[in-house]
């Protein structure tokens, strides 16, 4: 049976360490990443690390893949056009960012079929929430499955992703932070849901 971690337990200890970390540098996240401090290289990073950022790799691809189509196809209004601009562009920043940590270990892009999602206003607003809190999520899940350094350099993302799903929730007039909490999802949880979203793996 699993026990209580008490405060003098090294891993309760380790436990507040990284969710002290991943605030901390959320606290951050207005930052931009590009001026992040250089890494080791791909090569030595541990296989969890590696594991973890290809998550959420694809969880990048297919935000910038949702929105680059939902921009060319044209159907978004005025609000929702400014909102897919922005955000298209930061989750490109995002995927270089990801891509760069990993060079070679990246997992190639996937396809993508969304569907009607990214071609009326209405499917566009629910698709573009569940992505956002998917991202959110998924970023949530990988702070205790990465070593400190790749935290430290996520976390400057998942405050970012929180915006863009406060934002697009504000712009139909939704409560823009529902929840008091966000829930960590685990990478089987995110492949399931981008599953469901549209990717073709």
């Amino acid at each position: 049976m699993n026990r209580p971690l008490s405060d003098s337990d090294p891993r309760s200890r380790s436990v507040l360490g990284r969710r002290s970390l991943l605030l901390g540098a959320a606290a951050l996240g207005g930052a931009t990443i590009m001026g992040a401090p250089r890494m080791t290289t791909a090569a030595s990073l541990p296989q969890d690390d590696v594991r973890a950022l290809n998550v959420l790799l694809l969880v990048e691809y297919t935000q910038v893949a949702f929105y680059t189509e939902a921009l060319r196809r044209g159907a978004l209004g005025s609000g929702l056009l400014r909102y897919a601009r922005q955000v298209a562009s930061q989750e490109a920043e995002h995927l270089r960012f990801l891509k760069r940590l990993l060079t070679r270990k990246a997992d190639p892009k996937p396809d993508f079929d969304f569907g009607e999602a990214t071609g009326r206003p209405d499917t566009f607003v629910v698709a573009a929430t569940k992505i956002e809190d998917l991202a959110v999520g998924a970023y949530n899940g990988a702070g205790s499955n990465v070593s400190p350094e790749v935290l430290a350099e996520a976390a400057k993302i998942v405050s970012v992703e929180a915006r863009h799903a406060a934002w697009i929730r504000s712009i139909v007039d939704e409560l823009p932070a529902p929840d008091a909490t966000d829930e960590a999802l685990s990478a089987d949880e995110v492949l399931e849901r981008l599953s469901r979203l549209g990717v073709r793996r």
